[in-house]
Order: C-alpha cells, then sequence, then structure tokens
C-alpha cells in the first residue's frame, strides 16, 4: 500500500509534484490566518483549547472542545469558566473562578481563585510557588461555547504518538489518490 502511494510520486512528473506541494502549503497557510484573525477577533492567544482532564466534569469532559474570547474591558466574575496559563507550565488550565479579591488601590487591581469542579480543594497547589492568587496577565481566555468531545483526537495523538503518524499517513494518502 505504502509503496503504491511512492510509486505514484515517482510517476508525476515536476509540475504535478509542484503543484501538489503548493496545494498542500495553501492549506497550511489558510489555516494559519484563520488562526491568526480567530485570535484577532476573540482577543485570545489560543481561541480554541481542548479540555485535557477530568476536573471540570460535569461541565466539561475530558475531550471537549472550547471557544475562548479574552477581551480585556471585561471584569472577571465568580462562577465564570477561564483557561489560565501558570508560570512554569506550558499548557492552560481550565477552572472556574470561586473567590475574588479586589485591592482598593488606584489601579483597583482584581485577583481571583480558581477550583476545578470535580476537584476537593482549590488551585493554589497549581499555581506558580509563593502565588495565590492569579490575575488578569493569567488569563488565556473565558469559556464562550464548546464542542462535546471532538478533541479527542488530539489528546489521542499526543498520548499515542504512532496514532499521530498513521493520522498523518491516512491524509497523505488521501491527498494522493483523491488528487485530479
Amino acid at each position: 500500500m505504502l509503496q503504491s502511494v511512492f510509486d505514484d510520486v515517482r510517476r508525476m512528473n515536476k509540475r504535478q509534484f509542484l503543484y501538489q506541494v503548493l496545494s498542500f502549503g495553501m492549506i497550511v497557510s489558510s489555516a494559519l490566518m484563520i488562526w491568526k484573525g480567530l485570535m484577532v477577533v476573540t482577543g485570545s492567544e489560543s481561541p480554541i483549547v481542548v479540555v485535557l482532564s477530568g476536573s471540570m466534569e460535569p461541565a466539561f469532559h475530558r475531550g471537549d472542545l472550547l471557544f475562548l474570547t479574552n477581551y480585556q474591558d471585561e471584569p472577571v466574575r465568580v462562577g465564570e469558566i477561564v483557561v489560565f496559563k501558570v508560570e512554569g507550565r506550558d499548557i492552560p488550565i481550565v477552572h472556574r473562578v470561586l473567590k475574588l479579591h479586589e485591592k482598593g488601590d488606584k489601579n483597583n487591581t482584581v485577583k481571583f481563585l480558581t477550583k476545578g469542579d470535580n476537584n476537593s480543594v482549590d488551585d493554589r497547589g497549581l499555581y506558580a510557588p509563593g502565588q495565590l492568587w492569579l490575575t488578569h496577565k493569567d488569563v488565556v481566555g473565558r469559556a464562550r461555547g464548546f464542542l462535546p468531545y471532538v478533541g479527542m483526537v488530539t489528546i489521542y495523538m499526543n498520548e499515542y504518538p504512532k496514532f499521530k503518524y498513521a493520522v498523518l499517513a491516512c491524509l497523505g494518502l488521501y491527498v494522493l489518490v483523491h488528487r485530479e
């Protein structure tokens, strides 16, 4: 099967091969433009995230795809679901705002505490050492909508690298077989 794919590629003339490479480049660049456009419209550095754990059940399950916004002028509210990054961790966390702490200084600084709905304690154990509260700068976005379980493909590709290569091989095969 794989050998027939390589044979097809070898039989292509330079123009056909270049056309395939350019088509692939157009698809990739279109996806990047859509992503950057979503970043501008939503105000979030990551407008779409996948829930990676069961800490927010029953509200969100592992594999749910969340749509985020992060408008700077909107105040954080108790009960709101935020996605935040903690210093020293690469993967953002999806949890609910549990408490607000408003300072009466000239900047009207608002700090907040989060907790997963399915967790028994707040998130202070997840924050950076010495950090007791989150601020707006820690927020990647706020959940505005979701698609259930659509992100499971992403989870499988991260947990099972061979699955990732199988998906990429199938996509490549599909493109080669269905070309004109």
